[in-house]
């Protein structure tokens, strides 16, 4: 299996999943299959019915985090070295060359991503446009909306 990218922040938040699944979520549901066991007949008992269908989601979960973990190429955007160009894990401020708004985005694993906290998966249109790209130059991104121009204008490793 191929690599996965991701920030340090982003291996720490799975890891502290992975913790939380196996020391609080796994014991709990555990716990309500016995007791719903106890009362008895399991073929019209709703509550066991739930907690089976959560402890499949909760196994499912704990195997797909421990898969990503082990295949994971953590990445520290604060050491790298990449001369000022955008690659992933680099903080860039654009600025869209059509509206004149300003935004800026760190370039982060499909699984951190975040809109909302300005994270940008790196399989992203726009990040894939950003790769490579330093300050000054200008990314082109095929939108919803028609072609996108983004001025690159700061280059961060934060």
């Amino acid at each position: 299996m191929n690599q996965i990218p991701i920030t340090i922040k982003g291996a720490e938040l799975l890891k502290a999943e992975l913790q939380r699944l196996l020391s609080v979520d796994r014991p709990n549901v555990i716990q309500a299959i016995a007791e719903a066991r106890a009362q008895g007949d399991l073929s019209e008992n709703a509550e066991y019915d739930a907690a089976k269908e959560r402890q499949s989601f909760i196994e499912g979960r704990i195997a797909e985090i421990e898969a990503k973990l082990s295949n994971a190429m953590i990445i520290d955007p604060k050491t790298l070295n990449a001369e000022g160009r955008c690659v992933f894990g680099a903080t860039v401020e654009v600025e869209d060359l059509d509206s004149g708004d300003v935004s800026k985005y760190q370039i982060v694993g499909d699984d951190e991503a975040d809109v909302k906290q300005g994270k940008i998966s790196v399989s992203s249109p726009i990040a894939r446009a950003l790769i490579g790209k330093t300050e000054g130059e200008v990314a082109e991104v095929m939108a919803p909306a028609g072609l996108r121009s983004y001025e690159v204008r700061a280059v961060e490793y934060i």
